[in-house]
């Protein structure tokens, strides 16, 4: 039996464990499940996420940008906001408050970290 596997990136993420083991999970729709340890998930974004922002309490983050372009906007400098581009990446700090936008379709890295993380709700267009 072989010991590499292949995995299809756009049907399933990566789970890291904490005892460095990795496992395939399929992707289900909605707010990501989170992990003890941490998810490697790469995806192509055409459109802003579905909530106004996420944090993430139990490690860093790490973004990614393989091509397209991305925005990204941290509630510590709301005032500052980053553009991420083919080949640039990101450390988003333990409890930032954060959101990313697509400038242009892209394809996207994370490292996320597990098993905690919280997402705003979206914002009422009307307010």
């Amino acid at each position: 039996m072989s010991k590499i596997d292949r995995v299809d990136v756009t049907r399933f993420v990566l789970d890291i464990h904490r005892d460095l083991t990795v496992s395939a999970r399929k992707r289900k729709p909605g707010p990501p499940e989170r992990i003890d340890g941490m998810t490697v998930g790469i995806q192509t974004a055409s459109e802003n996420a579905p909530h106004d922002g996420e944090m993430h309490p139990d490690g860093d983050e790490i973004l990614y940008v393989a091509s397209g372009r991305m925005r990204l906007a941290g509630d510590s400098d709301p005032d500052a906001p980053i553009e991420l581009g083919p080949g640039d990446a990101c450390i988003v700090r333990k409890g930032e408050w954060h959101r990313l936008s697509v400038v242009e379709p892209a394809l996207l890295v994370h490292i996320t970290p597990g098993p905690r993380g919280e997402h705003r709700p979206p914002r009422d267009p009307r307010s």
